[in-house]
């Protein structure tokens, strides 16, 4: 893309990025239902790029929007950035209580394949589709192969509710949002709601 943080990152002068450098995390502001950036396909990050200053604050800024806003994944295009980057994370979060633990996950330009046929389907709620829930079919286990933050490969598999979460993130950079996987629209409902008659099912 022309302009935006990928433009930024591969023209950047030496004097903007120690500027970055200097300062502190930012809360980014959310995407909501609605804007185009929810639909539009990411672009790949260069591999060269990761390791810059630019784009490893863009990263940081991420990952604070993420816990601020108490959400177990975030995308790129979420915070109006058409990246193919996504943060996951789930630690005593008050939006999932009952969810595992992840441990802090950076994925750039991921590529997901399914281990199995198995699918489940269950909730899901969504930072840019916010005070929602929906019961989603996704895959049981995946491959995952992509860069970490440091721009390594990684490649490994994932199941149950971290399958769930990369799954959902992944889609954000395809410019698909949990309720296109909704086989049937009858179980969405007001997160309110939820906690009072569905979380503990």
């Amino acid at each position: 893309m022309p302009h935006g943080l990928r433009g930024f990152i591969e023209s950047a002068s030496l004097v903007l990025v120690e500027e970055l450098e200097r300062r502190t995390m930012a809360i980014l502001k959310i995407a909501q239902m609605g804007n185009p950036v929810l639909r539009r396909p990411a672009d790949r990050v260069p591999v060269k790029s990761i390791t810059s200053p630019v784009l490893q604050h863009f990263v940081d800024d991420m990952i604070a929007t993420m816990r601020e806003y108490s959400g177990v994944g975030l995308a790129a295009p979420q915070v109006h950035e058409s990246l193919q980057l996504v943060v996951i994370e789930s630690i005593e979060n008050p939006r999932y209580p009952q969810a595992p633990a992840i441990p802090l996950t950076v994925l750039i330009n991921p590529a997901v394949e399914p281990l199995t046929d198995e699918m489940d389907e269950d909730w899901e709620g969504c930072l840019s589709i916010p005070e929602i829930r929906g019961k989603v079919p996704r895959y049981r286990e995946i491959r995952v192969r992509a860069h970490d933050r440091e721009g390594k490969p990684i490649d490994f598999s994932a199941k149950n509710f971290f399958a769930r979460v990369i799954q959902h993130e992944s889609d954000h950079l395809q410019g698909i949002l949990f309720l296109d996987r909704m086989q049937k629209l009858g179980t969405l409902t007001y997160l309110a709601e939820y906690h009072r008659y569905w979380a503990k099912e």
